[in-house]
């Protein structure tokens, strides 16, 4: 045992960092137990509560981003740059007080999406209070890069409103200039269940009109105001003059949001999450809705990481993973407008 918290401690070292295969030998139940364990100890949590009385985690990194992990919902709701730029939007109607769901950040919609169940509107993950994990599983450490592990288990009136035992786990990793997510549900049960999951990105953006979306040409989609019609995006890019309401249908790993404003671009990539939706209630429909300002809307974008026309399926103690990465890059140009081809094929 004390060779394996040896072995694990060195690999903590700077140097280390890159013998992943280390980890591989070591990969069994007992150092599985040693490593969160002795993580634990190397990366003490910054938990503190805010002035609404919510605790939350603090995440920093040297280069001077940060981000802000609520347990309530799991919810990150700030992500900043070097430069201190706050990177998510935040409703100026932002509803604090539990059990309402926090319009703002990166909600998560578990087990479902939309209005398809006999209980909350996207699932009832984003308002359940979550708890940090003391026994995440053990990927390896990441160079510059700082963690926190959450975990949502049913209560019994979960339970009376969807009848299921799972486990709902997050890691939340701040790297500079990206943010990632890693969502995981376990079936802890003798009995298959199905699921949808969302990661739902609220986005600061400098003026909607002046936004663009790339990576979602010629697919089907399902467009929310007229029916859940299907449809088939025609544009060579999303733009915004109206509302929109649509999730995307296997769309591709990579998806650029280009703000021509900010001269920056979002870079949303992911991994086991098929479909994205994209949402802006433009005026009108934001007058309507109690929690969002009535100007909130020209300076935010909601784009989605989800697996929503297809269901998840999990037998008896089998397990989902999903994956996704946001960065924030300077935009370039080519002739004097926004060229998304060196964001989304890096060249």
């Amino acid at each position: 045992m004390w060779d394996c918290l040896c072995s694990l401690w060195r690999l903590q070292q700077p140097e280390q960092q890159g013998k992943l295969e280390e980890i591989e030998k070591l990969n069994n139940p007992t150092t599985r137990n040693l490593w969160g364990r002795l993580r634990k100890k190397l990366m003490p949590v910054n938990l503190v509560r805010g002035t609404d009385g919510l605790p939350r985690v603090i995440l920093t990194e040297p280069k001077g981003s940060s981000a802000e992990v609520l347990l309530y919902g799991g919810q990150v709701i700030s992500w900043k740059n070097e430069r201190r730029e706050e990177l998510l939007f935040m409703s100026s109607k932002a509803t604090w007080k539990p059990p309402k769901a926090i319009r703002g950040g990166i909600p998560i919609c578990f087990p479902q999406f939309g209005h398809f169940a006999s209980f909350e509107q996207n699932g009832f993950a984003r308002n359940r209070m979550w708890s940090l994990d003391s026994c995440p599983s053990p990927l390896p450490p990441a160079n510059n890069q700082w963690t926190v592990d959450l975990v949502l288990k049913p209560t019994e009136d979960d339970l009376k409103l969807w009848p299921y035992c799972f486990e709902l786990r997050l890691r939340v990793c701040l790297g500079p200039g990206k943010l990632i997510l890693i969502p995981r549900v376990r079936n802890t049960a003798n009995k298959s269940f199905s699921f949808k999951f969302a990661l739902r990105n609220y986005l600061s953006v400098s003026d909607i009109s002046e936004v663009r979306v790339e990576g979602l040409e010629t697919l089907d989609y399902f467009d929310n105001l007229v029916q859940q019609q299907r449809c088939t995006e025609q544009a060579d890019a999303i733009t915004f003059d109206e509302e929109v309401d649509r999730v995307y249908l296997s769309t591709p790993s990579m998806i650029a949001i280009i703000d021509h404003e900010k001269k920056r671009t979002f870079v949303l990539r992911k991994a086991w999450l098929p479909d994205a939706a994209v949402w802006n209630p433009w005026d009108k429909k934001s007058k309507s809705i109690p929690d969002l300002g009535n100007d909130d809307y020209k300076t935010m974008l909601c784009i989605e990481s989800g697996a929503v026309e297809t269901p998840i399926t999990l037998k008896p103690f089998e397990e989902w993973k999903g994956y996704q990465e946001l960065s924030a890059v300077s935009s370039s140009y080519c002739s004097g407008q926004l060229d998304p081809r060196k964001v989304l094929h890096g060249f």
